[in-house]
């Protein structure tokens, strides 16, 4: 009979051509190799318009346990971890950003959390360094926004480093409005809202959420930041949440 997985790892990709070549996929398969739990790796490739999906079709290729999915549309990167989720065996599952800026082995930390009995397990930065000014005001100001609209308690709700059980994901991923029913097109751009709404559902829920502070590197090949339009579109998908929870939209 063949055993469970215990983990997957979806991995969203959009033009990542200079981090694949930085060597980040091996850095994920060194520290999953060394594992005694049986694991996969799902890359989720969002119509990529540079040579992700070459680079990444040779490594699957040669290393056992990746598994490559070429989206036919452009998803947006919301949309992209979602159609990756789906596609995940394991009993606990994890999303983590290409760019490896926390790092694979963060997981150890996750581990625990999942041994006592928490539903979904949360990454949590601390200082960030090497973040931009632009970005870390953008930061503080959507805290103050998220805490007064939807009154999550977490320090920090967009860290790219996310894990569930699988019965967890299920119920989640099934009740998202704003992104899991007509993902949005967005070219792997960062959605505030993606994140907000699946752990505002998770509490809607009384799923038990653990947050666990870790490591996090900025290496400059992060998308482009727009700090008008992504702070007015992170403002309508908080209002989109609020009104959706109002409505009863997420039971």
């Amino acid at each position: 009979m063949a055993k469970n997985i215990y983990l997957s790892v979806v991995i969203p990709a959009y033009n990542e051509e200079i981090n694949l070549k930085r060597g980040v996929l091996d850095s994920v398969f060194n520290y999953l190799i060394a594992k005694k739990f049986i694991w996969e790796v799902i890359i989720s490739n969002d119509c990529s318009n540079d040579k992700t999906k070459e680079i990444a079709e040779e490594f699957v290729k040669k290393h056992k346990g990746f598994r490559l999915i070429n989206q036919p549309v452009n998803l947006g990167k919301g949309g992209n971890v979602i159609a990756g989720i789906k596609e995940a065996r394991g009993e606990h599952i994890l999303f983590a950003d290409m760019d490896q800026s926390t790092p694979i082995n963060q997981f150890e930390l996750f581990i625990p959390k999942f041994n006592e009995g928490f539903d979904v397990v949360i990454g949590s930065r601390s200082g960030r360094p090497g973040q931009s000014i632009i970005r870390k005001l953008m930061a503080y100001g959507f805290v103050f926004l998220r805490t007064i609209i939807l009154r999550l308690p977490y320090k920090d709700t967009q860290c790219g480093f996310k894990a569930f059980t699988k019965e967890a994901a299920n119920k989640i991923f099934e009740r998202m409005k704003i992104f899991g029913q007509k993902p949005r097109s967005g070219r792997g751009s960062v959605t505030a809202g993606f994140d907000l709404e699946m752990l505002y559902i998770a509490r809607k829920l009384k799923l038990k959420v653990a947050e666990v502070p870790v490591e996090w590197y900025e290496y400059g090949q992060r998308k482009e930041v727009n700090p008008i339009k992504d702070s007015w579109e992170g403002l309508v998908d908080l209002l989109k949440i609020r009104l959706n929870a109002i409505l009863g939209r997420y039971k």
